[in-house]
């Protein structure tokens, strides 16, 4: 049986899957890539196990890690004149044609003179990202997308640049999560960076494991005698997410522990002072 992986365009998951064939040579990889339109469609439909994906997406009955952010960037012809410098402001591409719909770039859209005042004209047939480059090479007008699309899809008659104003992108780590299995949970610690020796439950789980039995044995022990003579009520059985609260409350001491103390540093309000103690309080009048 394989363990299968989805990724969406400018992924590039070689890192984890040489690491998972080197920790588990039992389990070979099934490794595809997915357009946006389908990359949480492929968990449902089981094509996938997992899914790295770019967010946002539609996570119900889903698990999602967030991986990392990607930086957008301006893409236009190699000589388009406000694409010169190293880092573009979003402001000076308010007069440009954006080959995309304005929606996908809301800062882009906000600001775009064609948006404001009507003129946008309607977008030439694209049937992908390729054919969109060719567009933009030929100078009809610009994109705003992810770093990795914009290397994954670059040419040498098109030029990218850092654009700011515009939010980061991030990729995420997806499955379904009533679907957790054993291989799933192996692939996590891989893009989480554990080593091989690591266990699958951090110490935070691992606390709230102590934690829970813990808490169920002083239940058992604490159990009042019924008045009638019968045995107590056995304790209540544990729920779900009775593991989730004592890993988090485990995380919170141990932060709190590793935090170095800080004295706090004492104020007077603003037009107050403080009383001062008399000096001559208490001593003899008889001098």
């Amino acid at each position: 049986m394989s363990f299968s992986i989805a990724f969406v365009a400018g992924v590039t998951p070689t890192k984890w899957t040489r690491i998972w064939n080197d920790r588990r040579p039992d389990v070979p990889l099934t490794v595809f890539r997915t357009e946006t339109a389908e990359q949480i469609a492929v968990l449902h439909d089981g094509r996938a196990e997992v899914s790295l994906v770019r967010l946002p997406i539609d996570d119900t009955n889903l698990s999602v890690i967030n991986l990392y952010n990607e930086i957008p960037v301006a893409v236009g012809a190699k000589d388009h004149a406000s694409l010169q410098s190293e880092t573009v402001l979003l402001a000076d591409l308010a007069g440009e044609h954006l080959l995309q719909n304005p929606d996908d770039v809301p800062e882009w859209r906000d600001l775009a003179d064609e948006v404001r005042d009507g003129s946008r004209r309607a977008l030439p047939p694209m049937r992908d990202l390729d054919e969109a480059m060719e567009q933009v090479a030929a100078g009809v007008g610009i994109l705003i997308v992810p770093h990795s699309i914009a290397r994954l899809y670059g040419r040498k008659d098109v030029v990218s640049r850092p654009v700011t104003g515009v939010a980061e992108t991030q990729i995420a780590l997806a499955w379904i999560t009533r679907e957790t299995t054993d291989d799933i949970e192996d692939f996590i610690g891989i893009v989480r960076g554990r080593s091989k020796a690591s266990s699958r439950t951090d110490t935070g789980a691992a606390a709230a494991d102590a934690a829970a039995s813990a808490e169920a044995g002083a239940a058992a022990d604490e159990a009042p005698a019924r008045s009638d003579g019968r045995p107590p009520k056995p304790p209540r059985k544990p729920k779900k997410t009775d593991k989730a609260k004592a890993a988090a409350k485990a995380i919170r001491v141990a932060a709190a522990k590793a935090k170095p103390a800080v004295r706090k540093k004492v104020e007077n309000s603003p037009g107050r002072t403080r009383p001062t103690k008399n000096p001559n309080k208490g001593k003899s009048r008889g001098r």
